[in-house]
């Protein structure tokens, strides 16, 4: 079995294009992918790391996400693209750490771009920060999914925004809303409006990404959920952890002398 399929990989600072794409559930961010990787391969090598949530409860993850993407059913297409579904597990966000150095070692090996598809958006997607050094927020026609954006901050760190379904109603509305709410910033993101059903704006996302610029302003952002992923990653892997968790649930280990055990 190799490194990249059993994870135990070295996260480094490989130089490389990983772009995070994040937005609310029911946004269409599969079919957008879907959509790019038509028309990035097979001129480029393209790697998907499509993250989905595990059940609180029994611990299993759908990973249903190669069959969403009718671009593998192209020979011509699949031969450039790698996809690999990978469950939360255990990251308190919904962003498991082992993706940043998947992400790393497929651009270590002459992989042109790693696209990473989030969740959903919320507080916990400013983990895909300390992954990506792009960033793309997917909204749709309800208004209400960029209300919560906004609130996640998510916006702010956008370094580019795609209001995708434009052909439905309310999209419109959506595009001068997010207009509005970013004109007191100074390097605002640019908006671009998609239908992915129809294929509308795809070809001038799919150059946009290639050669998408960083926004200044994010980059502060990025170190700090930088540090936290990496704080998180260390505790996990403790090898006390496990069992210091079980302690806490069953025999009502407090907080204080839990974290101090986990320091010895």
């Amino acid at each position: 079995m190799s490194a990249i399929e059993n994870g135990e990989l070295e996260v480094t600072d490989t130089d490389g294009l990983i772009v995070a794409i994040t937005g609310p559930p029911g946004v269409g961010k599969s079919c957008l992918v879907d959509g790019i990787l038509h028309r990035l391969t097979p001129n480029n090598l393209v790697a998907v790391l499509a993250v989905d949530p595990t059940s609180p409860i029994s611990g299993g993850a759908l990973l249903g996400d190669r069959i969403r993407l009718s671009v593998l059913d192209d020979k011509t297409k699949a031969d450039s693209i790698y996809v690999r579904s990978i469950a939360t597990r255990s990251s308190s966000g919904s962003i498991p750490s082992i993706v940043r150095g998947l992400a790393s070692h497929l651009l270590a090996n002459n992989f042109d771009l790693v696209i990473i598809e989030t969740v959903g958006a919320g507080q916990s997607e400013m983990r895909c920060a300390a992954i990506a050094n792009r960033i793309i927020v997917v909204e749709g026609p309800a208004r209400g999914d960029g209300i919560q954006a906004e609130k996640a901050g998510l916006l702010e760190l956008a370094d580019l925004i795609v209001v995708n379904k434009s052909d439905m109603e309310g999209a419109e509305r959506v595009v001068n809303d997010l207009t509005v709410s970013l004109t007191l910033t100074d390097d605002a993101p640019p908006i671009i409006r998609t239908s992915a059903t129809k294929g509308d704006g795809l070809d001038e996302l799919s150059e946009m990404i290639l050669h998408l610029d960083e926004r200044v302003t994010s980059r502060r952002a990025r170190a700090r959920q930088q540090l936290l992923m990496a704080h998180e990653n260390i505790l996990i892997l403790n090898p006390a952890f496990e069992a210091i968790l079980d302690r806490m649930s069953e025999e009502g280990l407090v907080l204080e002398e839990a974290l101090r055990l986990l320091n010895e």
